[in-house]
């Protein structure tokens, strides 16, 4: 089959034509904008029989450049329609070409690759999911039971039962050259104002009375929940 105006699929399945190759091809001595109004008025209604859409085209005027310009996607129905108002050789000639496509496109053969088209997209899509869920995936196993904060090294634990090859010592040791942890003096292995703001840390602090009645306070770093995911996802996700 000949095509005599350029047939285009939108994202919702629907065969569709443009406007003004339709015009154009319609041979209307109306410019574009009025006609197309003036035929919206048999009742064509917006995001229902056509949409709106620009272009962008050279302009050929003195100024030069590029300019916008305003068509509309036409569903085949409409086409039909207008092609009919016209009543004339080139709407006879438009119409019958709509109603050869239309029948090109509702053939078994048709069919069957549109679905198998809408099959492929769907698995690419679940594959896109799958590789940006990982990450998700990979903390659900490895921490479903764990809702509270926990000390590094059971952190440590959990990636290597994962396949992170560390340990409590290791893990204290990368943190610490990440930014995570301070690296040295009273406040080693504390949290670094980073990683708190980030949430990834909390601190317990745990009264000792000693036996010479002094009280002693130990501050111990733990990780969150929040820093549990984040931590899993990060020295995971290279492994995953």
């Amino acid at each position: 089959m000949n095509e005599l105006i350029k047939v285009n699929t939108s994202e919702n399945g629907d065969v569709v034509v443009s406007g003004r190759e339709l015009h154009e091809f319609l041979e209307s001595k109306e410019p574009y904008t009025q006609w197309f109004d003036r035929m919206i008025d048999y009742g064509f209604i917006e995001n229902v029989d056509f949409s709106v859409f620009q272009n962008f085209v050279k302009d050929d005027t003195a100024f030069g450049g590029v300019r916008k310009s305003t068509d509309h996607a036409i569903k085949l129905d409409m086409a039909k329609e207008l092609a009919m108002i016209q009543r004339n050789e080139k709407g006879k000639q438009a119409r019958q070409y709509f109603i050869a496509v239309e029948k090109e496109y509702n053939s078994p053969e048709k069919i069957m690759a549109r679905a198998l088209r809408i099959a492929d997209e769907t698995i690419n899509n679940l594959k896109i999911q799958i590789q940006q869920d990982k990450p998700k995936v990979l903390f659900a196993q490895a921490v479903s039971a764990s809702h509270t904060s926990i000390l590094i090294g059971d952190l440590a634990k959990l990636l290597k039962q994962n396949g992170y090859d560390t340990g409590q010592k290791r893990l204290f040791e990368e943190l610490r050259q990440s930014g995570y942890l301070i690296k040295s003096g009273s406040s080693k292995n504390m949290p670094t104002q980073k990683s708190m703001d980030m949430g990834l840390f909390e601190v317990k602090e745990t009264t000792i009375n000693n036996p010479d009645g002094s009280i002693r306070v130990t501050k111990t770093t733990k990780v969150t929940g929040k820093g549990q995911q984040y931590f899993i996802n990060l020295f995971l996700r290279d492994i995953a």
